[in-house]
């Protein structure tokens, strides 16, 4: 399968979970509110895809447009009701019913959200180790004293098992104008606590990754560049390179560990390098080309020998985090919470211009996210779906008319004063809601066509 195309279907897949769910929760509850539902339709437009269904006939329809969709109920200021079904127009009910029925779409994207991560909690994950690789030089981590191999126990004074626990709690900080202390233990089982300064995630507009912006890198055990096997056929098998071989340069530059090696031939897919290794105390000089390797629509150079093992065993650098079902369902309702707060917080900066607008996505973006993580496997796929849901959920609790949020206000409104709010307000709120909808996408498409051009 092509990449574009299984991208497209990673995409349309978390899209119309997304949307099938938000619009369920508004249809779910209308219906326990004595509401009749005229048609349930994911996306915009003419309809590719009509149904009728139900005593009440409700048309379920996939539309043209699939960026949303929506549920039309009886509602007299559409179309004329029979005398009959006014008790079942959305007009016509409580308050508190249509506040009901409004907030049941969000609410099912976060319920969403809890719901995966209490399985991925529950079922466990494996994850990274909080260690620590050399962080570039003149870096905040840098800066801070952190060392090769040193790992994180504690950010503040809460403790973590893997990177994933450390960006959260970094990020979190930074958001409130705060630095980090890092406690952290080294190689030789001695503690010390670092002062990160994060300022520079604040001052880059939260633009670009976090961890790139402080230095932080992953471990990478310095393995010693001597193969443990070479595979038949491969460029290393064809020159003649054999297990035990230590490399000591490639094409005159000088190999100092087993990284050294995986970069300088990665970066030469079908070049000719020259390469100088020591074999039974000889230096011995061979010639190869790596062959050429695509994944993802990028290529590089393989020779088809591993490195020699090192004696670091897999439990080493990852860590299998899992929970039982009542611990999981709390730490997912506070990975909900925590996020979602989170997402509100980083809209508010934006409106306020301490965040990049830059940091805007939409559907390029997220499609190609969307394809990345998928790629990676399902646990990963739906981590990615939890925060997508999260972040609709959020948006459309904003109070812009149009949004779900914005119905929401004009029924607080109508609560305070005692009486619906008038046609002319509604409809002047509209116009300014869907202006204000319109500017927000151009922003995201434009952020997307300038990713798409600078790479």
């Amino acid at each position: 399968m092509s990449n574009f195309l299984f991208y497209l279907m990673a995409f349309a897949l978390l899209l119309g979970v997304l949307i099938v769910i938000h619009e369920f929760g508004h249809y779910w509850v209308a219906k326990r509110c004595g509401v009749k539902v005229l048609r349930f339709s994911v996306g915009f437009g003419k309809a590719i895809w009509q149904r009728q269904y139900g005593p009440d006939k409700t048309e379920w329809a996939i539309a043209a447009f699939p960026l949303g969709g929506y549920v039309k109920m009886l509602d007299v200021r559409e179309a004329p009701v029979p005398p009959e079904e006014l008790h079942r127009a959305f007009n016509r009910q409580p308050v508190g019913r249509r506040i009901a029925i409004v907030i049941a779409g969000p609410a099912a994207n976060f319920l969403l959200a809890l719901l995966v991560y209490w399985g991925i909690f529950w079922n466990g994950t494996n994850e990274l180790r909080p260690i620590i690789g050399t962080p570039p030089a003149a870096t905040a981590a840098a800066l801070a004293g952190l060392q090769h191999g040193e790992r994180v126990l504690k950010v503040g004074n809460d403790p973590v098992q893997t990177w994933d626990d450390v960006r959260w709690l970094l990020l979190q900080r930074a958001s409130n104008g705060e630095n980090a202390m890092l406690e952290v233990i080294n190689e030789q089982q001695e503690i010390a606590v670092r002062h990160l300064e994060l300022g520079v995630i604040r001052e880059s507009g939260w633009e670009g990754d976090p961890f790139t912006q402080l230095g932080l890198t992953f471990y990478r055990p310095k393995y010693p560049a001597i193969i443990g096997k070479v595979v038949t056929g491969g460029a290393g098998h064809r020159s003649g390179l054999l297990a035990g071989d230590r490399i000591i340069s490639i094409s005159g530059v000088p190999v100092a560990d087993w990284s050294d090696v995986v970069r300088l031939v990665r970066e030469a897919p079908g070049k000719s390098l020259s390469f100088i290794v020591d074999r039974d105390a000889r230096q011995m000089l061979l010639h190869l080309t790596p062959d050429l390797h695509e994944e993802q629509g990028k290529s590089f150079g393989r020779i088809g020998v591993t490195v020699k093992d090192a004696g670091l065993s897999r439990d080493d650098l990852m860590v299998r985090v899992s929970y039982g079902p009542v611990d999981a369902l709390g730490k997912a309702v506070n990975e909900t919470w925590d996020k979602s707060v989170f997402s509100l917080v980083m809209l508010g900066k934006m409106v306020t211009g301490e965040v990049s607008w830059r940091n805007l996505s939409g559907p390029v973006t997220i499609a190609d996210y969307a394809g990345q993580s998928a790629r990676l496997g399902l646990e990963y796929y739906l981590k990615f779906m939890a925060l997508v849901s999260i972040s609709l959920g959020v948006l459309n609790l904003l109070p812009i008319p149009v949004l779900d949020g914005g119905h929401l206000m004009y029924y607080v409104v109508e609560i305070i004063k005692r009486g619906p709010v008038s046609e002319r307000t509604m409809e002047i709120g509209q116009q300014i809601g869907f202006a204000l909808l319109m500017m927000l996408m151009a922003f995201a498409f434009y952020n997307d066509i300038n990713r798409l051009i600078s790479g």
